[in-house]
């Protein structure tokens, strides 16, 4: 159960970034959870090198940190397509 519930976390991240960075249309809701995913360990990674805390739990601030990651994730991919 605890696993469904990181993929709903995930996916959940991955969507709110995907409508931030305008790419909504162009995702489904695998990449949305992989993107969601992705982005918490980023995230976790930048709040890490700011000596603060990074994804600690299902919160409203481990929420955030996924959001920030995945933005980024979805900025750096945008780039690289370029």
């Amino acid at each position: 159960m605890n696993i469904l519930v990181w993929i709903i976390f995930g996916a959940l991240a991955g969507w709110i970034a995907s409508i931030v960075m305008g790419k909504n249309r162009q995702m489904g809701a695998l990449a949305n959870i992989v993107v969601g995913i992705i982005g918490a360990f980023i995230g976790g990674w930048i709040m890490n090198q700011f000596g603060a805390a990074g994804v600690t739990g299902f919160n409203l601030n481990s929420l955030l940190v996924a959001i920030l990651g995945a933005i980024v994730l979805l900025f750096v991919v945008g780039l690289v397509r370029r």
